[in-house]
């Protein structure tokens, strides 16, 4: 059932850019980050009230973010008191930096699940992604360090037509090392990300990877897959479904986070970056509102942006016509960075909507 009031656009999953710095040098970096960046405006004490106004309207899943959030010395305190305040407590790391003291204060902080970077099935690919020797080690290491420790975690992997070909055996990588779900996501080209261009996968191979991943996920029982920043996954599976007969039912393509349909862009989720700017998803360069000025809560419900993106009918080109905008709505970031207007339609998707295939009658002369 699509969205429909705007009762239930609430924020339920959160990231929070804790520091731009980071370890590392990534091709793909959504906002640039490396050793030199700064780490923003939250000290301890306004991360502490960050946290406490949030809690004062949703209680959300929390994703500790950068950058690194490991090179911020105060993040496990930050960790702590989300989760003393009720939030599902997550950390996205690169894994380099992480070690057997640093599982203990996750376990202590109460971190629910960690997030790790593989974008390729070995260090060749990986660490040519990473522009960092012993990246691939890191990751892999940080894998059997959560498993001895308990602490579930989930791969993403990012790909371009450089490490395209290695698709299915990063996933076979991220399955062997454990993890409880494998997130494969298409490049939205941001921050670093810009100078990838002419390395973005084309619509034709986009959607036979998104068929590929169909076929994969009907097969696997032992981790979730999904694929991240592509909306029209969820145009493709019914259509795919109905071809092959199978049943399908939207609530099979629920994210752990809630998310139940394609671009939930500043609809159920958000980043809060690390000077306050609240964005409607990492990978959006406009703000709704600064929570250094202003309550969440106000942004969340009174920013212009963000009702933007909440009013399908308002949405440009195929996707204001497409019969699937209510459950797929195509990449408002990747619309915006291909064409400067947040609501134009998805530029990596080739799908004709019904409407724009059907002929006007012909007027007798």
């Amino acid at each position: 059932m699509a969205l429909t009031s705007e009762s239930q656009f609430l924020p339920k999953w959160i990231a929070w850019e804790t520091t731009q710095r980071c370890n590392l040098n990534c091709v793909h970096c959504r906002c640039s980050s490396d050793g030199s960046s700064p780490e923003g405006a939250f000290t301890t004490e306004k991360g502490l009230a960050l946290i406490d106004d949030i809690a004062s309207f949703v209680k959300p899943v929390l994703v500790l973010s950068g950058g690194e959030p490991l090179m911020r010395k105060d993040v496990f305190e930050l960790a702590t008191y989300g989760t003393s305040k009720g939030f599902r407590m997550c950390m996205a790391t690169n894994g380099v930096l992480v070690t057997d003291e640093v599982c203990l204060q996750m376990k202590a902080a109460g971190i629910r699940m960690v997030s790790l970077s593989l974008d390729g099935p070995n260090a060749a690919i990986h660490d040519d992604f990473r522009r960092m020797p012993g990246a691939f080690e890191g990751t892999v290491r940080a894998a059997h360090l959560f498993k001895e420790h308990g602490i579930p975690f989930l791969i993403n992997s990012s790909f371009t037509r450089r490490n395209q070909p290695y698709i299915g055996d990063t996933f076979r990588v991220a399955k062997d090392l454990g993890a409880t779900a494998w997130y494969m996501f298409m490049i939205v080209p941001t921050g670093r990300g810009k100078e990838l261009f002419e390395e973005l996968i084309d619509p034709e191979h986009y959607d036979m990877i998104l068929e590929w991943h169909y076929e994969q996920e009907k097969r696997e029982k032992d981790i979730l897959m999904r694929p991240t920043c592509a909306p029209h996954y969820y145009r493709v599976v019914p259509q795919l479904s109905a071809r092959d007969g199978s049943r399908f039912k939207r609530r099979d393509l629920t994210f752990s986070t809630g998310a139940g349909k394609g671009c939930v862009a500043g609809q159920t989720i958000c980043l809060i970056d690390a000077f306050g700017n609240v964005r409607p998803c990492s990978y959006m360069e406009q703000v709704a509102g600064n929570v250094l000025e202003q309550p969440f809560r106000t942004i969340w419900e009174d920013s212009p942006l963000l009702k933007s993106m909440r009013d399908f009918e308002g949405y440009h080109g195929r996707c204001g016509v497409c019969e699937f905008k209510r459950v797929c709505g195509g990449c408002r970031a990747r619309a915006y960075a291909m064409t400067g207007d947040v609501l134009d339609e998805e530029p990596f998707c080739n799908y004709v909507p019904l409407k724009m295939r059907r002929k006007e009658p012909t007027q007798a002369s």
